[in-house]
């Protein structure tokens, strides 16, 4: 053993689990907030379903977070 108690990942995996649960709180107003435009858009009985614009606009960046969340941009950060 190193002295350490074998705990050496501790500070990776709190910084992960940090990253996950920014991650978890961005899905969770993203899909509160497409759920009200989408309730809005059919309640005004529109013919165009302009709600996919906010949700295309704001999907992409959260696809972005997601993937730094999953650690997919760690090696460019040098944080390997």
């Amino acid at each position: 053993m190193n002295g350490n108690g074998g705990n050496q990942d501790d500070p990776k995996r709190a910084h992960a689990r940090r990253r996950l649960l920014w991650f978890g709180v961005h899905i969770l107003i993203f899909v509160a907030i497409m759920i009200v435009l989408v309730g809005v858009s059919i309640s005004m009985n529109t013919q165009e379903p302009w709600f996919v614009f906010p949700l295309v606009a704001w999907g992409a960046p959260l696809a972005i977070h997601a993937a730094f969340a999953m650690g997919l941009f760690d090696s460019l950060l040098g944080r390997d």
